[in-house]
């Protein structure tokens, strides 16, 4: 079991960050991984994985780059680079980029010795192109596969934020980061525990404690001397467009498609932003919406420290049961 040590100082001055680089190399592992989680991530892959094949069966070099990077285990540091930290303004995908393509040919040798726990492939020995070639598939990912998405899955990403937030108001850090990611836990003790493998357990006293949401259906963890980050994906519905529950027919013509889907996806408490990024409406439509079904007494709110949470009160399940029943009849 690995574990990090955190002490109230770092516990306390960590965040959760958006990286436009992460989300690339998330995109990048789900496709040479090829593995779908959930319908929206199958739609993605059956749209672009042809095309990365085609990419790679074209570069064997590459080819055999990315599958060292992603070790069984391990990630080769160089193609995981922690973030920053910084705001979304100040963390364009080229400038972290850069991190990538900038590393010496001399660490990302070393740094696939390690992920692939063996020697280096005969394509790979010796090479000092390995950096710039990481650099290109991961910039060739993101203008292809994630860059047209990129306004979506931000939205997406930052709707997490908001849930982990609340989450964290109203049950602390043992409840936000309970669900996270597979094997991750909060152990007491001041001790994270951030996998189940046996991986490694450090003591982080001071350093910059960051948690990263991405879109694909992935994760991992990273670190460099001040710097800590976990990777997660986006939980649950936030994930992808088949998320959604189904609108009762009924209940989309007594209210309308739009404010009929708001009121389904508040079986669970959600903020504005959530609803925005799971419904593609715009902020003002979101907002007339959940104005009207509050009027109408189907939906409450309630604050949870920065954010105004929505809910469906007694008379909106009442409502909710009755649509539901008149479409199945």
């Amino acid at each position: 079991m690995g574990w990090w040590q955190v002490d109230a100082d770092t516990l306390a001055g960590s965040r959760f960050v958006v990286s436009p680089l992460t989300e690339a190399v998330a995109s990048l592992r789900a496709l040479e991984e090829g593995r779908a989680a959930h319908p929206g991530e199958r739609a993605w892959l059956d749209a672009h994985l042809p095309a990365y094949r085609a990419r790679q069966a074209d570069d064997p070099v590459t080819a055999q780059l990315v599958r060292a990077a992603f070790g069984r285990t391990w990630n080769a540091d160089f193609i995981t680079p922690t973030p920053t930290g910084l705001p979304l303004t100040g963390q364009t995908f080229e400038a972290e980029l850069t991190r990538i393509r900038d590393t010496p040919p001399a660490t990302v040798r070393a740094d696939l010795l390690v992920s692939l726990n063996g020697p280096l492939p005969a394509l790979l020995a010796g090479r000092d192109d390995l950096p710039e070639r990481a650099a290109a598939v991961v910039e060739w990912v993101w203008a292809r596969t994630v860059l047209p998405y990129w306004p979506r899955r931000r939205r997406l990403i930052e709707a997490d934020i908001v849930a982990r937030t609340a989450q964290l108001s109203r049950g602390g850090w043992a409840s936000a980061l309970g669900d996270m990611r597979p094997g991750m836990r909060w152990l007491g003790g001041s001790r994270l525990q951030i996998n189940t493998r046996g991986g490694p357990s450090q003591v982080i006293p001071g350093v910059r404690l960051m948690f990263v949401p991405v879109t694909p259906h992935t994760g991992w963890v990273s670190w460099d001397a001040d710097r800590y980050a976990v990777v997660y994906p986006c939980a649950g519905a936030l994930a992808h467009e088949g998320g959604r529950p189904p609108v009762p027919e009924p209940l989309r013509n007594l209210l309308g498609p739009g404010r009929a889907t708001v009121l389904t996806l508040l079986g669970a408490p959600k903020s504005t932003t959530q609803l925005v990024a799971l419904t593609g409406q715009g902020l003002g439509s979101v907002g007339r919406h959940l104005r009207v079904l509050h009027d109408a007494g189907l939906i409450a709110r309630r604050r949870a420290g920065r954010s105004v949470l929505y809910f469906r009160t007694e008379a909106g399940e009442a409502l909710m049961g009755a649509a539901e029943a008149g479409g199945r009849g």
